[in-house]
């Protein structure tokens, strides 16, 4: 299950599409070279450099480094991403967020266990979440892991901890008992990825080593998904052409930490802040 698959044909395309079927995940996905994944590293990382002091401006950079960064942007549109989420989502598709996930070196910070789809307030389960490795994500350093099949039940009832120590915005964690000895770890070099489907049950523990683990939460979702709410949140189109008119689809941005993407980042910060439940 967790082994190297790099994607060149046809036939192993459908093979993804089988084993995510049953077990709602995928891992690993050769994307990009380690040489490849560090540019982004330098790029996100000299970034944050650059915004240094300016608090709200780097939160919008990790809420929204496809639009702040071309690099991240690019990184949607990697060809072997991209046809592993038509596989399971089909021809049309959109990237509705691609938020970076950070636990620093030596860090106790973790993710509970939760299902994604509990609160984004999506009418329909046509999403799955790419995570691709921006660094190094081993077991010590806080990879991911799954409980396979999960994603076969229906959602369930969260809590709302607030633990400080939980890199979820309110501590979300499922209420019902899951066996850690099912658990299967998504361990993931610089460029690699997994794909996971929004109502599996995943965690992640803490950062041991003694560097950053740096992870984007690709979200691929169908083009005829649409927000419940009737909201039209940004979004990019990485996949087909067709337009359901659901959301504001926007075109690459023209440049890096453009003032005018991060204006457009705010005012979906609001909106988004409103949608997530």
């Amino acid at each position: 299950m967790n082994r190297n698959f790099k994607m060149n044909s046809s036939e192993k395309l459908s093979e993804l599409g089988s084993i995510y079927a049953e077990n709602g995940f995928f891992s690993p996905v050769d994307a990009m070279s380690e040489g490849e994944a560090e540019k982004l590293r330098q790029d996100f990382e000299a970034a944050e450099n650059e915004l240094n002091g300016d608090a709200e401006k780097l939160a919008l950079l990790k809420a929204y480094p496809n639009r702040l960064l071309p690099s991240f942007d690019t990184a949607t549109r990697n060809e072997t991403l991209v046809a592993a989420a038509k596989e399971i989502l089909g021809e049309n598709i959109l990237v509705w967020s691609a938020a970076l996930f950070i636990k620093e070196a030596s860090s106790t910070k973790i993710v509970s266990w939760h299902q994604d789809l509990t609160y984004w307030q999506l009418n329909d389960i046509k999403e799955v979440t790419c995570w691709l490795a921006v660094s190094s994500a081993r077991k010590k350093a806080g990879c991911m892991k799954f409980i396979p099949g999960s994603h076969k039940n229906v959602i369930v009832p969260h809590n709302d901890t607030f633990d400080e120590n939980n890199l979820l915005t309110r501590g979300q964690e499922i209420s019902v008992e899951v066996n850690e000895n099912e658990a299967v770890y998504a361990e993931l070099d610089p460029g690699q990825a997994s794909f996971h489907h929004g109502l599996l049950f995943h965690s992640s523990g803490p950062n041991t080593t003694e560097d950053r683990r740096i992870g984007s939460a690709i979200r691929y979702i169908s083009a005829s998904m649409k927000q419940e709410t009737g909201d039209r949140p940004l979004v990019t189109q990485v996949s087909g052409n067709k337009d359901y008119g659901n959301f504001k689809i926007l075109p690459p941005p023209t440049g890096r930490l453009l003032d005018e993407e991060f204006e457009l980042c705010r005012l979906d910060n609001e909106l988004k802040k409103r949608l997530l439940l």
